[in-house]
């Protein structure tokens, strides 16, 4: 099903991000990624969580920032930045 990133968080040290997309269908969505050092891309997606479907982008982030461990820490840690 295509998507498109509404946004996209990088870890702190750059080794993860997480994409919080919309479906064509209007429903949200995320899914962690890791670097990939090993193959042509730069991003390996972990496949746990792009299954999971949800109203709005904020419902997406919010369950994203209880699912994904370094992500909760990441955002708050930007919002005192801004």
């Amino acid at each position: 099903m295509p998507r498109k990133v509404f946004v996209s968080l990088e870890s702190a040290d750059g080794l993860c991000c997480v994409d919080v997309f919309v479906r064509d269908d209007g429903s949200f969505g995320f899914e962690e990624f890791r670097e990939d050092f090993d193959g042509g891309a730069r991003w390996q997606a972990l496949g746990k969580y792009d299954s999971l479907t949800f109203l709005s982008s904020e419902a997406a982030l919010s369950s994203a920032r209880k699912q994904v461990r370094w992500l909760d820490k990441t955002i708050s840690d930007n919002e005192r930045l801004a």
